[in-house]
């Protein structure tokens, strides 16, 4: 199976996946690690891709979500975007009230 069909298996496969460097419990940027505390905070079950153990995914992500940097966090199998958009839905209580209807819904 070549790349992008991983890409989309993972992403359409699970209905939270945040693609980070590192991970929750040792993420390796800040944005990473702001990302993820915002999910966690959520208290919804998600999964995450370290990119930087995953080369392949990290080349190819930027392609398939047309999205250059990381994090990148998929709800539902649609991008919803970076660090910035992430925080910002965060605050304004957006992401959490989403993310419910997400879990609900599986």
């Amino acid at each position: 199976m070549d790349i992008m069909a991983q890409l989309k298996d993972v992403i359409e496969g699970n209905s939270v996946v945040l693609f980070m460097k590192g991970t929750p419990d040792f993420p390796q940027c800040g944005f990473s690690s702001r990302t993820s505390q915002a999910l966690t905070a959520c208290d919804v079950p998600y999964i995450s891709v370290d990119v930087l153990a995953e080369p392949d995914v990290r080349a190819n992500l930027p392609h398939y979500a047309d999205w250059p940097t990381f994090p990148q966090l998929f709800i539902e199998g649609e991008l919803v975007g970076g660090c910035d958009i992430v925080m910002e839905m965060y605050e304004n209580g957006t992401l959490k009230t989403q993310l419910d209807a997400t879990v609900k819904a599986s």
